[in-house]
């Protein structure tokens, strides 16, 4: 029981497939989602599987697991697909495809059933996002995660610049100085950093201590997961309810922020570039440009994560930095 091995329980435990994902029943009533696309990155048909998962398990079933045991858990959203949009400047398309992403994201943490991540190996951007709005992850102690959007002129776009917001008001303390609370959690995207392993991610507020697992035998991940949901759904999971009570800290934050990218800029750290999208992380983190500290919705900052998203996407050194990802896999600096 203590290992499940996917390759093996793939065709008679099947539930449901379509081209990019693979809907497995781990039996005691918890299902398990597997990436099948290239990379396993996340695209159109991802996110439909992943949205049947939830239903089928809301219907059904208790729980649901998203893991899978290829090279790498997913390495992003699928960069192909929204520079063709951009390039063809199919802005509303765009927009609907990255409201989608949020929505799904929104989904895995918002829904009836316990929704358990198991990220291993790569872990990049989209697949962080996945794993952000898990209700519990339980990583691979070789994980590689981190919101590395930033390396092709974009800021995380599927509910990483909110979550990040918010788990920083979430650390707020009385009497504390909240920007610099706020400061790392806005370096952390801004700078695209990664974790070496998945105590790292510790440290870098991506995992959460007391919440999250690591797990050493690779081989075990999937039941752990599977056995973490369970014991969630027989331990009485409710439905969360939608957080409207994230402290932003409006103007005050943003202007430290942005003093900060000029003299970046001006000392020759950053490109003109690296600032305009470094400012516009700022813009969503700091909840946009509120004349005083407020309590704001999350769906008030994934709007503006989107909106933050799409101005960038019609940005030339944008694209520039996209086809250069696609072509030779590494970040381009204009």
């Amino acid at each position: 029981d203590a290992f499940i091995i996917l390759d093996n329980i793939r065709k008679t435990k099947e539930v449901y497939k379509n081209s990019g994902v693979v809907i497995e029943d781990l039996g005691d009533g918890i299902l398990n989602v597997e990436f099948q696309s290239k990379m396993n990155t996340i695209g159109g048909d991802v996110l439909a599987g992943l949205n049947k998962g939830i239903d089928l398990a809301e219907k059904d079933f208790q729980g649901l697991v998203v893991g899978n045991q290829a090279a790498n858990f997913s390495v992003g959203a699928n960069i192909g697909m929204i520079f063709m949009m951009a390039v063809e400047q199919e802005y509303d398309e765009l927009n609907m495809a990255v409201k989608m992403f949020q929505d799904t994201m929104m989904r895995m943490r918002y829904s009836a059933i316990p929704t358990v991540a198991a990220p291993h190996g790569m872990c990049l951007g989209g697949g962080c996002e996945l794993s952000l709005h898990a209700d519990k992850v339980v990583a691979a102690a070789e994980t590689y995660i981190g919101l590395v959007e930033f390396g092709v002129g974009v800021i995380p776009g599927g509910g990483g610049s909110k979550e990040m917001a918010l788990r920083a008001s979430d650390t707020f303390r009385k009497n504390d100085v909240e920007l610099n609370v706020l400061q790392e959690y806005f370096l952390t995207i801004g700078m695209a950093k990664v974790s070496t392993s998945a105590y790292e991610a510790y440290d870098l507020g991506i995992l959460q201590k007391g919440k999250d697992v690591v797990v050493v035998n690779k081989d075990r991940q999937i039941a752990t997961a599977k056995a973490y949901a369970k014991l969630m759904a027989e331990a009485g999971y409710t439905q969360p309810i939608r957080r409207t009570d994230v402290k932003v800290l409006g103007k005050q934050a943003l202007g430290m922020f942005l003093v900060g990218t000029d003299s970046m800029e001006a000392g020759h750290y950053i490109s003109e570039h690296d600032k305009k999208i470094a400012d516009k992380l700022a813009y969503v983190m700091a909840g946009g440009d509120l004349s005083e500290t407020s309590f704001v919705s999350e769906q008030y900052l994934l709007d503006l994560e989107r909106e933050a998203f799409l101005s960038l996407c019609t940005e030339r050194k944008t694209l520039e930095r996209i086809q250069h990802m696609l072509k030779t896999g590494k970040p381009l600096r204009n």
